[in-house]
């Protein structure tokens, strides 16, 4: 009964927002969803991909997979250029996002190799010249392998950051631009969350020591080697000619200039990206020349350096390669996004397969069932590893209740992560399960001392350790590599639901009775001066809420929307004074309402008022505490 009263009351919060952001970095959600027939052939595999390109509107689809069988397919689907009738094939350039960043983590194995640079490094030792603060640096400094595993505690990259957009810039210049994104939230190497930054600081690095330009060295060291002449971190002739447009609402769209190249702006083709399957399949070989030594490339697979990593759990983050769960079978990846062009490169090196597709457009319905539909291909006939775990039937003391996420990726969204990303942890039977307020329950067997089993993979997917700024935690498998959760108690969600689901009610129940009330006051059945007032000033802060909302909402569907919020605007400002105003007219209207209390009225009316401006206050409080009032989005 409990958990559908809350179900209720956060379904109702989340109907009344309506927001989004623009990203680098996609994980995958739970798969299995769609209905479809899974395809038996590569043809019916390609049909499958067309149809959904057909339903989508999505223009070209670039190819690249080894089946377990050895066989390889390689292609482009649709039209990388819409206006001039171009049919993409395989040798048609994409842009291929945060997959980029798999060669950072290769540039600094191979100096580990040649005993250049070490994963456990100190960079203040080895860049004094880049900015970043570690208020732990003395007990806990930043180490190389913090950088590629994102456990600096670093923020994701501002807004500021992601909409810059001019080229040429080196990379040095790029992380002068805006170094106060780089400030450790916690203890470096205790949690893990993706920071874009990060890797573009190890990018760095290899320019240090090698004396190289990054894009240098990596075309040198491995595009040349692996047979990837064409691919480029630039906007290169040879892009211009071969590259597919990037589309919104079926109009092309200019090339993104991203402000550290090593961190996203890869470009190539499925033919080039299936040498790079190879090469991890290969375990770092390209034909007969070895280019990383095997034991790179599992160090590149496993986590280590984040305290669920050292706790045991068997996913998250290795160096830029993450696991990623399809049934029973862990894929090692990583997704890729720019602005209007998704990507999603995937292997599974005990079956010896692999795939890599490559879209121009920013469709996320699509992307997910293209990634389905490879999926359950590649896997159709691997016979999965019976697993067996033995249900221990002591209960761990302690762990059951509600959680809430302590790594965020963004600061500028945790306001809305840790009310929509709530987990229950509850105990059925030998078995402990894991549910946020929607959405399917996982399943986890206790295996030791608060360590917890997947039945499904068979691999610890949950632990808990002790959080130096937080206590108890629990680190558990996500699709962002690994949730850091801390317990909170079940009043205080409770309570959060109920104010928050009561401040809706009362805006959409207030804007109703506003237009009842304005009418009644045109027609005179309402007196002018308090009685009118009470009434009105709480509504202020619901339209200005309404207003918001429907600027982002604007905002969000425009082309650039990055651009758009990331730099100095009408959209941004307009942010930035809405919530200022916001937050001034919830106090003037709680105050005036309390300083009225004696007026003539309808009691049920004026208490109703005051409970809305009371409302209003509390969240004002909340945003404010979350640095949302005020927020200035193109600095933030």
């Amino acid at each position: 009964m409990k958990r559908i009263m809350l179900k209720i009351i956060y379904k109702n919060f989340i109907s009344g927002i309506i927001v989004g952001a623009g990203i680098i970095h996609l994980s995958n959600p739970a798969f299995g969803q769609d209905d479809r027939t899974t395809p038996k052939t590569i043809v019916e595999l390609r049909q499958a991909i067309e149809k959904v390109m057909e339903e989508t509107g999505m223009p070209a689809v670039g190819v690249a997979l080894i089946n377990h069988d050895g066989s390889v397919w390689t292609t482009g689907l649709g039209k990388s250029d819409m206006e001039n009738n171009v049919a993409a094939d395989e040798n048609t350039m994409f842009r291929i996002g945060s997959v980029s960043k798999m060669f950072v983590s290769m540039a600094i194995l191979k100096l580990q190799e040649q005993g250049l640079v070490n994963l456990r490094d100190e960079i203040r030792n080895i860049i004094p010249e880049i900015g970043f603060e570690n208020p732990w640096a003395d007990e806990a400094p930043i180490l190389v392998e913090h950088l590629l595993e994102h456990t600096t505690g670093w923020n994701e990259l501002h807004m500021s950051e992601m909409a810059y957009n001019i080229e040429g810039e080196s990379l040095k210049e790029g992380l002068d631009y805006h170094p106060q994104s780089r400030i450790s939230r916690w203890v470096p190497g205790t949690r893990a969350s993706y920071c874009s930054s990060g890797v573009a600081v190890a990018a760095y690095i290899v320019e240090k020591i090698t004396g190289q330009v990054f894009e240098d060295y990596i075309q040198e060291n491995f595009f040349d080697p692996m047979g990837m002449y064409n691919a480029t971190f630039f906007n290169s002739q040879t892009y211009q000619q071969l590259g597919a447009k990037l589309y919104h609402n079926n109009e092309p769209q200019p090339y993104w200039h991203i402000l550290m190249r090593p961190m996203g702006a890869m470009n190539a083709s499925p033919k080039e990206m299936l040498n790079m399957i190879r090469f991890m399949l290969n375990r770092g070989r390209m034909d007969s020349t070895r280019i990383l030594t095997e034991k790179s490339l599992i160090r590149m697979e496993t986590p280590l350096s984040g305290s669920g990593a050292r706790a045991g759990l068997e996913y998250g983050w290795g160096l830029t390669n993450q696991s990623s769960v399809y049934k029973q079978f862990v894929y090692r990846q990583h997704t890729g996004g720019v602005i209007h062009g998704l990507t999603d490169f995937s292997y599974l090196p005990e079956h010896n397969l692999g795939y890599v597709f490559m879209t121009t457009s920013g469709n996320l319905g699509a992307y997910y069932r293209i990634t389905e539909l490879i999926r359950s291909f590649q896997t159709a006939e691997l016979t999965p590893t019976h697993i067996e775990i033995a249900k221990k039937s002591s209960k761990i003391e302690n762990i059951e209740g509600y959680y809430i996420p302590i790594n965020p990726r963004f600061d500028l969204f945790y306001f809305m992560e840790r009310l929509f990303d709530v987990q229950q942890i509850f105990a059925e039977e030998d078995s402990y399960f894991m549910q946020g307020l929607v959405g399917e329950k996982e399943e986890y067997v206790v295996f030791g001392d608060y360590s917890f089993k997947s039945p499904e993979t068979g691999k610890i997917s949950m632990v808990s350790t002790d959080d130096p700024l937080d206590g108890r935690v629990m680190h558990v498998r996500s699709f962002v590599g690994e949730k850091v959760l801390k317990r909170i108690p079940t009043p205080v969600i409770y309570g959060l639901f109920i104010l928050f689901a009561l401040w809706l009610l009362s805006i959409f129940s207030g804007l109703i009775l506003g237009l009842v009330w304005s009418i009644q006051y045109a027609r005179g059945r309402l007196e002018k001066g308090a009685n009118t007032n009470v009434r009105l000033w709480p509504l202020l802060p619901s339209v200005l809420i309404i207003l918001l909302i429907f600027i982002l909402v604007v905002g969000i569907n425009d082309n650039n929307p990055l651009e758009l919020f990331g730099t100095f605007g009408f959209m941004p400002f307009s942010v930035f004074i809405i919530t200022i105003l916001f937050a001034l007219g919830s106090l003037w209207s709680l105050f005036y309402t309390i300083g009225n209390y004696r007026i003539k009225m309808n009691r049920i009316v004026y208490w109703y008022a005051t409970a809305s401006a009371g409302l209003h206050v509390f969240v004002s409080c909340y945003l404010l505490w979350y640095g949302i009032i005020g927020v200035r989005i193109w600095i933030n």
